[in-house]
């Protein structure tokens, strides 16, 4: 049986970057619920996350695309780029085929629209 310290470590870390106050909620939750996640951070912009992420080290973002400043595929090839270990997964409300290829040549893992988005889309991410 694993401690508490044990289980601590194998976490993975999630920072959640969306500039709706109510998606980050919806996307906390998820991540709360799901066993092997915790949530360490939350941006609104794509200098946020992209600061945030070399801040707080997650293993994972859940990047939406659209956000003030840099979109969500900027920052994430800046993320990438900047040696991270972090896995990027990009939510949208857009269509998959407006940004789906512009997100993984960024360094996206995955991209999933935001209605299909839940626990198995943080499975999806980190395999």
């Amino acid at each position: 049986m694993l401690d508490a310290m044990e289980m601590t470590l194998l976490m993975t870390r999630v920072l959640i970057v969306d500039d709706q106050a109510a998606f980050r909620s919806a996307a906390r939750l998820v991540v709360e619920l799901s066993d092997g996640f915790e949530v360490v951070g939350e941006a609104e912009t794509g200098e946020d996350a992209v600061s945030l992420a070399a801040e707080l080290r997650p293993g994972l973002v859940l990047m939406d695309v659209n956000l003030p400043g840099i979109d969500g595929v900027e920052a994430t090839r800046r993320i990438v780029a900047s040696g991270s270990d972090a896995r990027v997964l990009v939510l949208s409300t857009y269509s998959r085929s407006e940004y789906e290829a512009a997100a993984t040549a960024a360094g996206a893992v995955a991209f999933v629209s935001k209605d299909d988005f839940g626990p198995d889309s943080l499975l999806l991410a980190t395999v």
